[in-house]
């Protein structure tokens, strides 16, 4: 062996990890499908095997290696892991490991563990800085990273960028992330990635509508069931950076981080900055990523309980219409319905009668609420559902008390007048007095009223995230700020739930899902639009966070009309919730959407908690996709746009034990006639899950916007 050579092999029957370091930053010897048995004399020949020779003026004549976190002194000419300077000076750290531990054990030499965290301590003394990296194969099979920084030195060291990477072989040819925008989120793309960078930024202040989301690299042709991916995601709420590079030498990493504004993060002696979660996915297919992405965050210390009420949010019902008899037979019509949260959206306090003015004054409007909030709470709590409010808690209107009284509360630039966007400002709650009087406000309120569940919402991006008296950047301070405060929140009030609203969907990733329990995928509850929308929301997160509501037949975002059972049939696979004003609902609609609730709940055990599997058809515009459990899967079959041909021929209902025997049956989507024989067949049919998968069933006739639900039983 190598003299100090450390070598860790974090493998089992799913993934392998190997790292090895000679005193320097880990390296990645291989990141993939599992090897067989390993020792220290196996990892060491395949670190001899996969080592660059005969390379002419294109390499140092020694010492190349790509770590983790690449290091310009090794002669790598992508983007490097660590970029800063001191005035200038220690620019190129070179980083030497003085210490290394796997779950908390000193070690040297070899050491293997099928799941584990390995920390690797770091220094470098001309430049000043300490590193410490951490490298954890999850329980989910998901690899996680992240970096702490801390300045060593007498003088300030300016941080510019840290970027956390992973190696990925070259057979990974295409990249597919995603793009967007507010009513069209997480749309995917895909290019191929040529000698140089595929780079993703994010600069929204918040994780943004158009964000990367999940960027993956894979075999020419990946889909949902086939073909070798890696993935990677930066679990963070701010900027943010996703990115894929290759260089000359063939080298390909896919990696991420933090995007620091200038001068954002000055180390001064002793101080240090702690990146965020870098979190990356090998497997077989999308789906096994996102089924690792859903199994992390299933892990969390509090799961979501996937008996989730059946919800009811008021918005497109009354908006700023805030009428109390209105709003109590809203409850009533609900309670009837088997509805079990009432959420009351903006519109409640302050001077807040129309988007122009209140935010921040989170007190209950008098003018409207003479006798306060407790005739409508009362009331609903009465009817035996919970009770939820709608704050934006980081956002300030310019017509409000608050930036009257506080304008240096607002992120700005000195100089000028703050940004305005949907007629706000940011209130930046990365400044003590500004936190303290939102949680002081939000605490009273949670005090006073029996709330079970918060909708936050962050309606704008953040731009011009200055902090005053200086103006230095502080989207930072802000992310972690709205962290804490969450936090806070729910450790003074147990169980209080709280959702990840933005724009819609614009504020979604893994680290705020470490902290609210659902989000809104999209203002956009056009069912055709949500097909879309939650099929490749569910990349990164499970259907029991996404907040998933049948709205009127009228899409008020794109004024197309469907029909019930198309809308019902979209909204099941999430956390079920009605955005609609039941008041103008007629009697067959109320008996249709009493019906489907029932249904819901009936199974919700499985649409929330069951293995997610999408199917790639041949003809755009038809989607399959489906939730299975140990005994029962539910599959979804929906055409947006009629295809050429009469049937798509025979489609496969993947994911069932394959030596199991299942029952198929059709769900008569008026739920009159219950289950029965699917189409084409008088008998029910009985077949074992490898058959289901690899022959499958003859592709059911829907017209355009329509949707068939197949049930599949363990006999």
């Amino acid at each position: 062996m190598t003299v100090n050579s450390t070598l860790i092999a974090l493998q089992n029957d799913r993934v392998s990890l190997l790292l090895a370091s000679d005193g320097l930053v880990p390296e990645v010897v291989h990141w993939g499908k599992p090897l067989g048995q390993l020792d220290a004399e196996t990892v060491q020949t395949l670190r001899r095997v996969s080592q660059h020779a005969g390379l002419h003026n294109g390499l140092p004549d020694t010492g190349y290696r790509l770590s983790m976190l690449p290091e310009q002194w090794t002669g790598w000419s992508g983007h490097p892991g660590i970029s800063g300077s001191r005035k200038g000076q220690g620019w190129a750290p070179r980083f030497e490991v003085t210490r290394t531990t796997l779950d908390g054990q000193d070690v040297t030499g070899f050491a293997s563990a099928d799941r584990g965290t390995a920390v690797f301590h770091a220094h470098d003394e001309l430049a000043g800085l300490d590193l410490e990296l951490t490298v954890e194969l999850t329980a989910s099979d998901l690899v996680r990273t992240r970096a702490t920084l801390t300045n060593t030195g007498e003088d300030g060291y300016q941080l510019d960028q840290l970027l956390i990477c992973l190696p990925v072989p070259a057979g990974a040819t295409e990249v597919l992330d995603f793009a967007g925008r507010w009513g069209k989120e997480r749309h995917p793309q895909r290019t191929t990635l040529p000698v140089g960078t595929h780079w993703r930024e994010g600069r929204h202040g918040r994780t943004g509508a158009d964000s990367a989301y999940v960027l993956h690299l894979g075999e020419a042709g990946f889909d949902f069931g086939r073909g070798e991916v890696w993935s990677v995601h930066t679990a963070w709420s701010g900027n943010h950076v996703h990115y894929a590079e290759k260089t000359l030498t063939g080298d390909q990493v896919i990696g991420g981080g933090e995007l620091l504004l200038p001068g954002e993060m000055v180390l001064d002696h002793g101080q240090s900055y702690i990146s965020p979660w870098v979190i990356s996915g090998h497997g077989t297919g999308l789906d096994e990523i996102a089924r690792n992405h859903h199994r992390y965050l299933r892990d969390r210390a509090n799961p979501v309980n996937t008996r989730r009420p059946v919800t009811l949010n008021v918005w497109e019902a009354v908006y700023f219409d805030h009428d109390v008899d209105r709003l109590r037979d809203l409850a009533d019509r609900a309670a009837q319905l088997g509805i079990e949260r009432y959420v009351l959206d903006d519109g409640w306090f302050g001077a807040r009668r129309n988007d122009g003015a209140g935010l921040g004054d989170w007190v209950v409007s008098s003018d409207v609420w003479p006798d306060r909030l407790h005739p409508l709470v009362d009331h609903v709590t009465g009817l035996g559902m919970q009770f939820g409010l709608w704050f934006e808690p980081e956002m300030v209107n310019p017509d409000s008390d608050l930036a009257r009284a506080h304008p240096d509360w607002v992120m700005q630039v000195p100089g000028r007048r703050p940004l305005e966007a949907r007629r706000q400002w940011v209130l930046n709650i990365g400044i003590p007095g500004a936190y303290e009087h939102v949680k002081s406000q939000m605490m009273a309120l949670l005090n006073e009223y029996d709330i079970s569940y918060i909708k936050w919402d962050h309606n704008r991006d953040v731009f011009d995230a200055g902090t005053m008296p200086a103006g230095v950047p502080g989207v930072h301070e802000q992310t972690i700020a709205f962290y804490r405060l969450v936090d806070e929140l729910k450790v003074a009030h147990p169980g209080l739930e709280i959702e990840s609203c933005s724009s819609g969907g614009a504020r979604i990733d893994l680290e705020v899902m470490q902290h609210c329990d659902r989000v809104w995928v999209s203002d956009n509850i056009d069912p055709t639009d949500r097909q879309q929308m939650m099929r490749w929301t569910t990349q990164l997160l499970p259907p029991e966070m996404l907040g998933s509501h049948i709205a009127s037949g009228a899409s008020h975002t794109t004024g197309r009309h469907h029909d019930i059972n198309y809308r019902a049939a979209t909204a099941v696979f999430g956390h079920l919730g009605v955005e609609w004003d039941l008041a103008k609902a007629t009697e067959h609609e109320l008996e249709r959407l009493g019906a489907w609730i029932a249904w819901y709940k009936q199974h919700r055990d499985v649409l929330l908690a069951g293995d997610l599997v999408r199917v790639d058809l041949p003809v755009p515009g038809v989607y399959l996709h489906g939730v299975v459990t140990k005994d029962q899967a539910i599959y979804s079959f929906t055409t947006l746009e009629r295809p050429h041909t009469w049937s798509l021929g025979m489609v496969p209902l993947p994911g069932l034990d394959p030596d199991a025997r299942y029952r198929l049956t059709e769900l008569d989507l008026t739920l009159d006639g219950g289950e029965h024989p699917v189409a084409g067949s008088a008998e029910p049919i009985e077949l074992t899950g490898r058959q289901l998968a690899t022959v499958g069933v003859r592709a059911p006739l829907v017209n355009p916007e329509r949707t068939r639900i197949i049930i599949a039983d363990r006999v």
